[in-house]
């Protein structure tokens, strides 16, 4: 099997092994810390592997900086996804979907806003981007929205039955988005079963645990809303390790507390735990899952002759880009009492 691995996708492996070697070391985050602007921060990048990626330009703000760190990102994986073969080819187009997913939901939301679609464009991910993403503009019915987001573009498969082309301006935007979300992850986890090997093994663990965390971040969302139990487990994954007793379960809770006693029982107490870092509550559940999602992905680099490698490397680079944003923000902003608040990556 690794005689054959490396044959079709060795290559690609060991690009994206080297890719996650070139990121932010602790130092690197150190040095950004201590900018005193964001010229300071756009010079101390270009240091990095990130290279002389501000070389044309003489405008310096954040959305610059994040412009440029996901152009690079864009850049190389469609670098690798130019030269994958399948099923590689499939699985690198599974890890763009939530973006699309995310790219839908904020023009559906924007759109609902009457804000210019423009704009709007220029703040979709750029993972995220296809063609018939520009098409929602023109949408001025529930019916010709229905058919500009879903039908006619790659989201089309992940559409529950439920949804109808006549009922479809009134769902609330979140609940399209978590129905989408949640018939992506259940598709993947089964297109990842069906590779079989070490992809299955190492993908199935990291797709559960996205799973569950939704279902979690959901139901605390969920708390101060009117949204209904039977609302909120049509958004549930199933694929996940909390079991359907504990899904159940979970749509009907309306207290905090309950959900905290019920993460406990399923192994995910330490979430709700104070972290040592958190000394002025700047971090919080979401992010403290994100810790978690960091340290699964580096393990997922532990393993050898899997597909695992490209889905953890954007993860860590979406998550690397996300960090180093927040710093520039505040830098910016003169809030450097906050500047260590970003997610700790632990490459080393």
């Amino acid at each position: 099997m690794s005689l054959l691995f490396n044959t079709e996708w060795g290559f690609l492996e060991g690009i994206v092994r080297g890719f996650k070697n070139g990121m932010l070391k602790h130092s690197d985050y150190l040095a950004l810390t201590q900018c005193d602007s964001i010229e300071d921060v756009m010079m101390s990048i270009q240091g990095t592997d990130y290279g002389n990626i501000f070389a044309n330009d003489r405008k310096f703000s954040v959305d610059l900086i994040e412009k440029r760190l996901g152009e690079k990102l864009l850049h190389e994986f469609n670098y690798i996804r130019a030269h994958s073969t399948e099923p590689l080819s499939s699985f690198l187009e599974y890890i763009r979907y939530p973006y699309m997913i995310d790219n839908v939901s904020l023009l559906i939301s924007g759109l609902n806003n009457n804000r210019p679609m423009k704009r709007l464009l220029e703040m979709c991910n750029p993972l995220g981007y296809f063609d018939q993403l520009a098409a929602i503009e023109v949408a001025v019915s529930s019916v010709e929205l229905f058919n500009a987001v879903l039908i006619d573009t790659p989201l089309a498969k992940f559409i529950p039955p439920e949804f109808h082309e006549d009922t479809f301006g009134e769902i609330d935007v979140e609940i399209v988005r978590g129905l989408l979300y949640r018939s992506y992850l259940e598709s993947y986890y089964a297109f990842c079963q069906g590779l079989g090997g070490t992809t299955s093994d190492v993908m199935c663990k990291l797709l559960s645990f996205e799973a569950d965390r939704r279902v979690i971040t959901i139901t605390v969302n969920a708390l101060p809303t009117n949204l209904t139990p039977n609302d909120r487990l049509k958004m549930y994954p199933t694929c996940g390790q909390l079991p359907d007793l504990a899904l159940r379960t979970l749509s009907e809770i309306v207290d905090y507390e309950r959900v905290r006693d019920m993460c406990n029982f399923a192994g995910y107490g330490d979430m709700f735990e104070n972290i040592e870092r958190d000394t002025d509550g700047l971090i919080g559940l979401e992010d403290r899952f994100l810790m978690l999602e960091a340290k699964n992905n580096v393990y997922s680099y532990l393993q050898q002759f899997h597909f695992g490698v490209f889905y953890s490397y954007v993860k860590l680079k979406q998550l690397e880009v996300r960090n180093i944003i927040w710093i520039c923000e505040c830098i910016a902003q003169r809030q450097t009492d906050k500047v260590n608040a970003y997610i700790p990556i632990p490459l080393e």
